[in-house]
């Protein structure tokens, strides 16, 4: 089991030093970095070698036994990435900050879930798979949190939230607990944005408190 906590890092940005942050805090060695083309491979990035575009790694075929992590904070790019390295047998573990308090009652997918430090997840929440929860967010009890989801650092999801999948969470976003009910998917809720009531799917919210100020049908 020599290298069972050997990983590879993909997308090279300013989010890539974040995500190896958390890898190395929950142990894990960098092998190796893969951008989005080949125009950087060889080049050194926070140390670290660029090996090659993601259709370099995609052209190896089988990933069994190898362990990646998704730098980059759209969401639709990660999910797309995660499919094709699950198809392939690869492995993207989910990753939590020795700093962050998880309850022993909540439920975090295995898979590409991370949580940053100082991060509070509450008792009887769920995180579902290919979600990121940036510092000092805080996950109140019997919430759900969707697939390819994005919390910004300094948010407060109140307790009785469910956010569907594929929805961005801005800094410092705050929902009210037992009001808010659903966040419907593919939505966007800028930064300090005080949610009250419940959001429609693809909406985009602003402001204090919210109003939606676009809805893609």
């Amino acid at each position: 089991m020599q290298h069972e906590k050997e990983i590879y890092a993909l997308g090279i940005g300013h989010n890539t030093p974040v995500s190896i942050d958390l890898a190395e805090a929950c142990g894990y060695k960098i092998k190796g970095l893969y951008h989005y083309n080949d125009t950087r491979t060889g080049e050194i990035d926070h140390g670290y070698e660029i090996i090659g575009s993601f259709d370099d790694l995609f052209a190896r075929g089988s990933l069994e036994g190898m362990n990646f992590m998704l730098t980059m904070g759209d969401n639709e790019i990660r999910t797309q990435l995660l499919a094709k390295i699950l198809a392939l047998g690869g492995n993207v573990p989910s990753m939590i900050h020795p700093t962050a308090v998880v309850s022993r009652f909540a439920t975090i997918s295995p898979v590409a879930v991370y949580i940053s430090p100082f991060v509070y997840v509450q008792a009887d929440t769920v995180v579902k798979q290919n979600t990121i929860i940036l510092s000092n967010a805080d996950i109140s009890h019997t919430c759900t949190i969707g697939c390819n989801c994005f919390i910004a650092g300094s948010s407060t999801i109140g307790a009785y939230t469910t956010i569907e999948d594929n929805v961005f969470v801005g800094q410092g976003v705050l929902t009210i607990s037992g009001k808010v009910g659903t966040i419907g998917q593919n939505s966007f809720l800028a930064a300090r944005t005080l949610v009250t009531k419940p959001v429609p799917a693809n909406s985009r919210v602003i402001g204090m408190p919210g109003v939606i100020i676009e809805n893609k049908k």
